[in-house]
């Protein structure tokens, strides 16, 4: 009933630059929060930024360097990534807090895409 797919991972060097994208589609009401998390082999998964209705939020370890923004009229959550690092290689995943009706809010998750920085 709601997707978020994601694109836009890949393998960069380090110091080089990713820009991931996650379009949400079907039954919408409206859009609360769209987020990206992240997750490396045999850790956990961890916030690197959100955005709600104007505000921004980022893990300290990706401040600076990357810089999340959405186009409202797209249901969409772009992630600019620049200077990146080894340490950021891990699984993203596309987060959205979904209203889908009057009464019914939910969490939604894309299926993740791969990023990779090779030192």
């Amino acid at each position: 009933q709601v997707q978020l797919v994601e694109s836009g991972g890949g393998l960069v060097q380090a110091g080089g630059s990713l820009r991931l994208s996650c379009a949400a589609s079907g039954r919408i009401f409206s859009i609360n929060a769209m987020g990206w998390y992240r997750q490396a082999p045999g850790k956990q998964r961890e916030l690197v930024a959100t955005a709600t209705s104007g505000t921004t939020n980022y893990a300290s370890s990706v401040e600076g360097r990357f810089t999340i923004s959405r186009d409202n009229a797209k249901n969409t959550v772009y992630l600019q990534m620049n200077s990146l690092k080894p340490e950021d290689t891990a699984v993203y995943y596309c987060n959205a807090r979904i209203q889908t009706n009057l009464w019914r809010t939910s969490d939604y998750w894309g299926q993740g895409t791969q990023v990779t920085v090779s030192s």
